[in-house]
């Protein structure tokens, strides 16, 4: 998921009233809710996020670049993290050109060929993001941030063995960098499973992304994935939370939203295994609500 899914068409929190719900912030930052009702989060890398849905939700992921004010979009005990793509770095953010400069951009994205694959071993790249980049998004009023495309590491690391060593133990060190530097903060992270055995002590939420259901690039369509695709990332979810109690452990699936009833069906799959989920569209640009009842 990217920061610019709006501006990009890139991919990669609903709906019952948080005071009608009546949690506790100590419920929503453990992931749990009273009552039996679901805790909930969701993502909108769109500029013009609904205020009424947003203010329901226990955690909203936002593009932060979009220069706006975010306060009406938290709800009572609800927190708002702000978008960091760790694994790569798109054309459009202020930081691209000094970065290309120092030689911290690799190759393209070949999905998202707006995006430079970063080099999470670059001492410029760590720098931007320690110095800049997330204490930029924290004096916005963010309660943390959202680290996306860690798996780049791994990708790159696999692709080339020589060229890419030790960019899985860089992403892994950069994570923790981040909790040391900003220890009061949240963290939620998506996949990095090659550097979660590290990183699952320093981060608050982990998501498993395209969990049951994503999109196609080859076919142009969603599509279910596997009972073997689904159990391979749920085994990685739950062994993260093993290393750590607290982590609150979240999904993301996409789908057509006007199929409400496999929107629904995902839902409760999700929920079944004991994940917090959300599910929405491969553009990410605005918030979906889960279809009711």
């Amino acid at each position: 998921m990217d920061g610019m899914a709006a501006m990009v068409g890139r991919r990669a929190m609903l709906v019952l009233g948080a005071g009608a719900l009546g949690l506790t912030v100590a419920g929503r930052q453990a992931g749990r809710g009273e009552g039996g009702v679901p805790w909930r989060w969701g993502v909108d890398y769109g500029p013009a996020t609904d205020p009424v849905l947003a203010r329901q939700l226990d955690l909203l992921v936002l593009e932060p670049d979009h220069p706006r004010a975010i306060d009406r979009l938290r709800g009572p005990g609800g927190l708002l993290l702000g978008y960091v793509s760790l694994g790569e770095v798109q054309k459009a953010r202020p930081y691209f050109a000094a970065l290309d400069r120092a030689g911290a951009l690799r190759a393209p994205n070949p999905h998202w060929p707006e995006a430079r694959h970063a080099d999470l071993r670059h001492p410029a790249w760590r720098a931007a993001l320690l110095d800049t980049v997330v204490p930029a998004i924290l004096a916005r009023g963010y309660d943390g941030i959202f680290m996306d495309t860690l798996d780049n590491a791994e990708a790159m690391e696999r692709a080339d063995p020589i060229g890419g060593k030790g960019m899985v133990a860089a992403g892994a060190a950069l994570v923790a960098a981040l909790r040391a530097r900003f220890p009061g903060i949240r963290l939620m992270l998506n996949r990095g499973y090659a550097a979660l055995p590290e990183v699952a002590p320093h981060i608050d939420y982990l998501l498993g992304e395209s969990m049951a259901s994503r999109w196609s690039f080859a076919d142009k369509r969603y599509e279910m994935l596997s009972d073997s695709d689904w159990a391979w990332q749920a085994a990685r979810l739950r062994a993260a939370k093993a290393r750590h109690p607290d982590l609150v452990l979240t999904t993301l699936d996409y789908w057509d939203p006007a199929d409400t009833r496999t929107v629904a069906a995902l839902y409760a799959r999700e929920r079944a295994a004991g994940f917090s989920p959300y599910v929405a569209t491969l553009a990410l640009d605005h918030l979906v609500a889960e279809p009711a009842g």
